[in-house]
């Protein structure tokens, strides 16, 4: 590693610990010429997931997103912030567990109304109110009429 200070790269490692929950290593350096110590971090690169929106424009998987919606589809519903975690690190898991780095932004919207049904009914009609765009009560009926059965 090259020294920040002098610029040569005889520096050696007098320290390592895990860091950010073990998703990198803390390193304490010293350069053999200046005598000067610094920190690095070291972590895993990782290819970012590219999300095919509706329009066919792709942009970066943000994991906010995802929370963001399944919030808002929960909010004042009896449904504890830790099975929301829960069902967003699944969904997220399910995401980058696939071998493709490009997923639709459908099959991320049914997975989530999937979850949202086996947690909260309430919250899985406002989702699909959202996602499935209902133009009408007829079409919010036939959806609650498929959670009846």
């Amino acid at each position: 590693m090259k020294c920040p200070f002098c610029g040569l790269d005889e520096t050696r490692v007098v320290d390592s610990r895990p860091s950010d929950e073990g998703a990198s290593i803390r390193r304490r350096r010293v350069c053999d010429n200046c005598g000067k110590r610094f920190t690095t971090y070291e972590k895993v690169e990782s290819i970012p997931m590219i999300v095919i929106k509706k329009d066919r424009t792709r942009e970066t998987y943000d994991r906010r997103k995802l929370e963001a919606g399944i919030m808002r589809a929960c909010y004042k519903r009896p449904v504890p912030i830790k099975r929301i975690n829960q069902l967003v690190d699944s969904l997220e898991s399910d995401i980058f567990n696939r071998e493709d780095r490009e997923i639709e932004s459908k099959e991320i919207g049914e997975s989530v109304m999937k979850g949202l049904k086996d947690l909260d009914a309430v919250a899985y009609v406002r989702f699909a109110s959202v996602y499935r765009e209902f133009k009408d009560v007829n079409t919010f009926m036939d959806e609650l009429k498929k959670i009846l059965e």
